[in-house]
């Protein structure tokens, strides 16, 4: 086994051993707090050029499978561990997690402190990293390499992991359709239209590219906005669909990416974290129940609105419906006098937990209560 090394943009260099496919790749840093949940992590298109650090030390167990994938493939630029399990031991398992790795071509380290590297980008904040194996570059020239890649910050991405052609997620067998979704994929995940789907949903999943018009032309009961990468600020094409849609004042539902386009659909401006929320035990509060929800993130950025009260848009008064304990970050936003709402995190809880699976119950009565209103059927 050959050395390996990751190395970050302010010159901290950590030395490993080579694991998985060998190279040299780029990427932000990222780390998750998740123990499990890793192909998920792995097969979720959000990361898409991002190097992922697991906190916990044991990676690898239970192995993959086709059941658990989130999209058609790993996205994630770069994977680290510290300890990856020797053996899968799992009754699902199809395939080991180095060897799904080696197959997609995803360079990583083993045998590096994750939790001291996620010290560090806690303290510094997120930035740029490389991880190097079977190379031959001296320190320096290490450090140059992954200083001349590019930031997070005004990238756009959506439009690299959408899918090219739209599709249809149907109720399964013995659920009626309720309602009709349209739904933007930016980097949508497999669990998510299945979620609503369970609810007597048909989910139409469209690429990030179609106009309002044609959207509106199938005359979806509710437009539902996806999670993906990039920087949200990029998004003006989706921002104006949105916009147009509250204006008709069809239900809007929005998550991870979707929640900050809708926030800066009402005029809020989103921000980078320093380091961000990824993993599977985010704790948020949900302002008006009081109850603290722990729930399923992956953002680096965030919306930017007032956590103390109320406040007015171009489309009437809305609230700050959750926010993160950890460190106050605006984790849900609703309007009063639009049917509108969206969350910071992922209510479809693949993996993670299943506090908020109730939020698509919300967009189910969001969407009966403007059929009613508006005199339609499905």
């Amino acid at each position: 086994m050959s050395k390996a090394f990751l190395v970050l943009d302010d010159g901290a260099i950590y030395e490993g051993e080579s694991w998985a496919a060998q190279g040299e790749t780029f990427g932000e840093a990222v780390f998750s707090t998740g123990m499990t949940g890793y192909q998920e992590t792995l097969t979720d298109p959000s990361y898409h050029k991002q190097i992922v650090i697991m906190t916990a030390p044991h990676i690898g167990n239970t192995g993959v499978n086709s059941e658990d994938m989130e999209s058609s493939k790993i996205w994630v630029a770069g994977f680290v561990v510290r300890n990856p399990s020797p053996r899968v031991s799992n009754w699902r398992s199809e395939n080991s997690l180095e060897a799904a790795l080696t197959e997609a071509g995803v360079v990583g380290i083993q045998g590096v402190d994750t939790r001291a590297i996620t010290r560090h980008l806690r303290e510094r904040g997120a930035m740029r990293v490389g991880i190097f194996s079977g190379t031959s570059y001296s320190r320096d020239e290490m450090v140059v390499k992954v200083r001349a890649t590019s930031q997070m910050a005004g990238a756009f991405l959506a439009s690299e992991v959408t899918t090219s052609q739209p599709y249809v997620v149907s109720p399964p067998a013995g659920v009626s359709v309720k309602y009709r979704v349209a739904a933007i994929d930016l980097g949508i995940k497999n669990a998510t239209p299945r979620s609503m789907s369970e609810r007597g949903m048909e989910v139409t999943v469209y690429p990030m590219g179609t106009s309002a018009g044609e959207i509106k032309a199938s005359n979806p009961d509710g437009l539902f906005i996806s999670n993906g990468p990039g920087d949200p600020a990029t998004m003006t094409h989706v921002v104006d669909i949105v916009r147009e849609f509250l204006i008709d004042e069809i239900p809007v539902f929005g998550i991870c990416f979707g929640h900050q386009i809708l926030g800066r659909a009402l005029g809020f401006e989103t921000y980078k974290l320093p380091f961000g929320h990824r993993g599977i035990n985010q704790p948020v509060k949900n302002v008006q129940s009081g109850r603290v929800e722990i729930t399923a993130h992956n953002h680096g950025f965030a919306v930017e609105a007032p956590l103390d009260t109320n406040f007015r848009t171009v489309f009437g008064a809305g609230f700050v419906s959750h926010i993160c304990l950890n460190d106050g970050v605006v984790e849900g936003l609703e309007l009063l006098e639009r049917p509108a709402f969206s969350v910071q995190y992922h209510p479809e809880s693949a993996a993670g937990p299943h506090d908020a699976v109730y939020l698509f119950d919300h967009f189910a009565e969001m969407m009966s209560k403007s059929r009613s209103s508006r005199g339609t059927h499905a």
